[in-house]
């Protein structure tokens, strides 16, 4: 093998993580608007709905999951909580779906709906076909939540708590905190943390 083609593949390997950087989705930042929100994705009742169509008074919470992610299944429950009981504070929920079910069996439309009944659901969990919705706000994990306020504006991003192994002791409830900060019209204390998860099955082109 000559010198120039040695060059070329050494250029390649050393390009390549760069381009995978470039390609992870970048987050939106704390402050944002809230993308893609007249977006019409697929609820478990078949309607189509947009993120405008289920905002709160007090704020909305947008969290990106999906029915595989073992994260997700230790999670579930204390998500179902939080949205079912801030939706009577005033505050909109949606649960959306970014995953290729070509990729997962097991976050196809089907297994939306029997993971909505199963759990009590009282919030839309819709399909984000394309992961569209998932690539504007550059969401990378399932779970992955983003809180906006009474404005529109994020002001908060990114777990569920500090614990999700053993939900008996957890210390920091980020995002219930979160949550109830913005029912009452204030400002979290905190405002980002690490999304921790399965990273969203984005369709492969």
């Amino acid at each position: 093998m000559n010198r120039f083609i040695v060059s070329l593949l050494a250029l390649a390997t050393l390009a390549a993580p760069l381009a995978l950087a470039q390609d992870a989705p970048k987050s939106i930042a704390l402050g944002a608007s809230i993308p893609s929100d007249r977006v019409a994705m697929k609820n478990v009742d078949g309607k189509m709905l947009t993120i405008d169509s289920v905002k709160g008074a007090k704020g909305t919470l947008v969290i990106f999951t999906c029915n595989h992610c073992p994260y997700v299944k230790a999670w579930e429950k204390r998500i179902t909580e939080l949205g079912n009981s801030f939706a009577r504070q005033g505050i909109g929920m949606i649960a959306i779906n970014s995953n290729d079910p070509g990729r997962s069996e097991e976050d196809d439309f089907d297994g939306m709906v029997t993971r909505a009944k199963d759990l009590g659901l009282q919030f839309p969990y819709v399909v984000d076909e394309g992961s569209v919705v998932a690539k504007a706000f550059g969401a990378s994990k399932t779970p992955e939540a983003f809180l906006f306020d009474a404005k529109g504006k994020l002001v908060y991003h990114g777990t569920i708590d500090d614990n999700v192994k053993e939900p008996e002791k957890v210390e920091k409830r980020w995002l219930k905190d979160a949550l109830t900060a913005v029912a009452a019209g204030q400002a979290p204390a905190v405002q980002e943390t690490k999304a921790l998860g399965c990273g969203i099955k984005f369709k492969e082109s």
